[in-house]
């Protein structure tokens, strides 16, 4: 009988300890089985070490394993196999459980020679600890695919959650529709809109509305409490198979979770009679996943027309199922009003034409149109189980039910539009209004069976969605005055279910060489009432609705390759399809419906340094084409489809930390989107006409600094921190470009015990800069006034430099880190 090798792990602990932080307690193995080779496989014949690379998760489970270095692939396997079974208590940061990511070096020792050794149970391992880095996020599928953790961050001034998706590389957000209003997003080249070409989640749950009035794909997060996104994750570009609709610059996911806990209420108030009221809980004897938070927001805005109320409560709990699950119950509330300043034309600000002080400032802030703004409620139920198989595999299911209604007003040319009705009365303007009702069920899933191949476990992942939404669409034209509609521009009712389903492998054929590739397929059906048929046509009277019926199914395959070049340096080449479905709006009956379709390619270098000093860096280039774009038209008030794009572009991205004391992030991206000229190839991404309002160059810097010092013998917290944003020029219809953009806010905080004082200042140097920037024909004069046809600059204007003070209370609160 051969004898079992003899097994010796030791763990190294990556996790900071800095001088004057809470102690980290290490995680203590709960379960831990020895290796088992095959009866096949001979004992080493001298010590054989697999050095393994684990994260262990909050719940003390093993969440991800990868081989450091190899003693060949039978005891791969064998130390892979045992170390997806192992269980611990998890790490903690004083009363925190914490990710960690642990070394551990499996020593294979020979069998003594000449005694018989009987194979015994496994004893749990000894472990020494070596306190000196992070935890780790899962490996990206490509450069431009961050995990962002907000962490220290969170100290720059931000209005929203929505501002957080500057932290990725190649965004900038722009809003021309009020304080509540979705952002306008721009990442990668694209012009995404409210969210036509950007798949927006929270938590998993899907947050575009499909054939939404103001746009297919609208998608508003402004609902979002900030302090409760613990992370995003932000894929640029379609290359993971997991993404799905709408993913076509990219895909953005808010995690949300509360380290901080017990009870924290902050009130803010400032310029513009601006308040801010905030209410977190997070029991203490609970995870960071459960919690409870209350926002209540309102103010008067910057200038006429920019009032906004609003709130919202999001509570979350996590429990235990039994040893091997976690069940997650989540919802939200949110309910808003907000008005909105609309566009002004350039030269009526020049020449003080403006229904304001003749002042620059007030001409500068003014507003034509008093109807304008909007409201809407939005409520989200969602339930994820989570569960943990043998052999270390792992299934998660979850089931979200959304409800939502929004009406949004704007008027984006004044008169130009305006018809005269049957009886001769002259109409008033050309205000726009899009309502939205719909609700929303689905489901999704993904598996991931305990298998190794090649050296790697986990390597296979399955996954599906199905989601069914009943939407009531319409847009209406409204009089200035009283704001009754006097015309209808569509009104349907639309059905759509997406049923979706993925399947991801990763491999490594060798130590230095990663491969993963998977496809994603999708089916639509849609139904649609179309209630705004004419009530007659050439063959006599009819009724004024009628349905249809569409089907649509598209496959998107994705891939890449790593090469670790060093320890700390990798190169990542990735390329993948990927689709927008249609807004059905546009369908007709018996059609196969048609879709947006993007190819993208990108590759780059990613280096990490892992250490008290922690950096990393990132950059890459990219390619992307798209075969139906849209462009903002100021006539209907959303995007409208201009044919097939393209873009080419690159970024460089690094974050650096120090100690939870210092924590700084800079990007600078480059992209130039083009239209294609007709019949040229598909190779030539820089032929073409530049597409109007993406702007070729961002940048943005992120930094906080925090300490602590000693006031009259007591200990004073103390945090600095800075946003910065450059924005270059954007182009404009008609070979016209806007104004660069320079903006900086910044913010300091002090905390003595449970009190908390800070103050945030927004856009320091009180620059005049222009949110929205357009280009088109408009007549904001009077219906009576002599049209004219030549284009003028239209714009939103951007906040004044405003002030924010707040005071925060922590009761009952544990201490944890600064």
């Amino acid at each position: 009988m051969r004898s079992s090798p003899v097994w010796i792990p030791t763990l190294v602990l990556c996790v900071l300890s800095a001088t004057g932080e809470l102690p980290v307690t290490p995680p203590v193995p709960l379960d831990a089985p020895g290796p088992v080779l095959p009866t096949e496989v001979p004992p080493p014949e001298v010590p054989a070490t697999v050095l393994l690379r684990l994260t262990i998760d909050r719940a003390g489970e093993v969440s991800q394993v990868e081989v450091r270095q190899s003693a060949g692939v039978a005891f791969d396997r064998a130390a892979l196999g045992a170390a997806l079974r192992w269980r611990f208590q998890p790490a903690r940061r004083g009363e925190e459980a914490i990710d960690v990511r642990v070394d551990v070096p499996v020593t294979f020792e020979p069998p003594v020679h000449g005694h018989h050794i009987e194979p015994v149970a496994p004893q749990p391992p000894s472990f020494s600890t070596t306190v000196r880095g992070a935890s780790q996020a899962p490996p990206p599928v490509a450069v431009g695919d961050f995990h962002i953790p907000v962490g220290q961050l969170a100290d720059v001034p931000r209005r929203s959650a929505s501002d957080l998706m500057l932290l990725a590389p190649g965004v900038m957000l722009a809003n021309h529709g009020g304080e509540g209003h979705a952002e306008s997003i721009y990442i990668r080249g694209f012009d995404a809109g409210e969210g036509k070409d950007v798949e927006l989640r929270l938590n998993g749950v899907p947050l575009n509305e499909v054939s939404h009035a103001h746009g297919h794909g609208y998608a508003d997060t402004y609902f979002i409490i900030p302090e409760l996104v613990e992370s995003l994750r932000v894929t640029e570009g379609p290359y993971d198979p997991s993404q799905g609709d709408f993913g076509v610059a990219g895909t953005v996911e808010y995690q949300l979770g509360l380290a901080r806990r017990g009870l924290t209420a902050s009130l803010s108030t400032g310029s513009y009679a601006a308040r801010r009221l905030s209410l977190l809980w997070g029991p203490p004897e609970a995870s960071e996943a459960t919690f409870v938070g209350l926002l209540l927001r309102q103010g008067h805005g910057f200038g006429p027309n920019r009032s906004y109320a609003n709130a919202g409560i999001m509570a979350q709990v996590e429990l235990r199922v039994g040893d091997e699950s976690r069940l997650r119950l989540f919802g939200t509330s949110y309910g808003l009003r907000f008005a909105s300043p609309g566009v002004v034309r350039e030269t009526d600000v020049v020449d003080s034409r403006m229904p304001c002080a003749p002042d620059s400032d007030s001409q500068f802030f003014c507003s034509y149109d008093p109807n304008q703004g909007g409201a809407g409620q939005r409520h989200i139920l969602s339930a994820e189980l989570q569960s943990r198989l043998k052999r270390g595999g792992r299934f998660v299911q979850q089931g979200y039910v959304i409800l939502r209604q929004t009406r949004i007003r704007d008027n984006f040319t004044g008169f130009l539009l305006d018809t005269t009705s049957p009886d001769g009365e002259r109409q008033s303007g050309d205000n726009t209004e899009g309502y939205y009702r719909g609700s929303t069920m689905g489901l999704r899933g993904r598996y991931t069976p305990g298998l190794t191949l090649l050296g790697q476990p986990q390597p296979l992942e399955l996954g599906y969605v199905a989601r069914y939404d009943d939407v009531r669409t319409r847009s209406r034209r409204l009089r200035v005055s009283g704001g009754v509609p006097y015309a209808t521009v569509f009104d349907n009712q639309v059905r759509t279910t997406n049923l979706g389903a993925y399947a991801s492998l990763r491999v490594a054929p060798l130590s230095w060489l990663t491969l993963r590739g998977g496809v994603r397929l999708d089916t639509f059906l849609f139904g649609v009432d179309d209630h705004n048929r004419p009530t007659e046509d050439r063959d006599g009277p009819r009724l004024p609705d009628e349905s249809l019926e569409a089907y649509g199914f598209f496959a998107s395959p994705r891939a890449s390759a790593e090469i670790r070049l060093t320890p700390r340096l990798t190169w990542l080449t990735s390329a993948g399809l990927g689709a927008r479905s249609s807004d059905a709006a546009a369908l007709s009956d018996a059609e196969l419906a048609p879709y947006a379709r993007v190819a993208s390619g990108e590759t780059g270098l990613g280096w990490r340094l892992d250490g008290p000093l922690a950096l990393e860096a990132r950059g890459a280039f990219f390619a992307t084409r798209v075969s139906q774009d849209f462009v903002f038209d100021e006539t209907v008030g959303r995007n409208q489809p201009v044919g097939a794009s393209q873009r080419l572009g690159a970024f460089v991205s690094a974050r650096g930390t120090l100690q939870d004391r210092v924590d700084i992030q800079a990007s600078l991206a480059w992209a130039r989107a083009t239209l294609p000229v007709p019949g040229a190839s598909a190779w030539k991404l820089w032929d073409g006409t530049v597409m109007p309002y993406i702007p070729e160059l961002l940048g943005r810097v992120d930094a906080s600094l925090r300490g602590t010092t000693r006031v009259a013998g007591q200990q004073v917290d103390w945090n600095v921190a800075l946003g910065h944003s450059a924005i270059g020029p954007r182009p404009l219809p008609l070979d016209r470009y806007s104004a660069p953009i320079f903006l900086f806010d910044v913010g300091t905080g002090a905390r003595w015990k449970a009190v908390e004082v800070g103050l945030s200042v927004e856009n320091l140097l009180d620059t005049r800069w222009r949110e929205s920037e357009f280009n088109y024909v408009s007549n904001f004069r009077g219906p009576d006034a002599p049209p004219s046809l030549m284009a003028t600059r239209h714009f939103t204007a951007g906040a004044p430099r405003t002030f924010m003070g707040t005071l925060t209370l922590h009761l009952d609160l544990q201490e944890d880190s600064p």
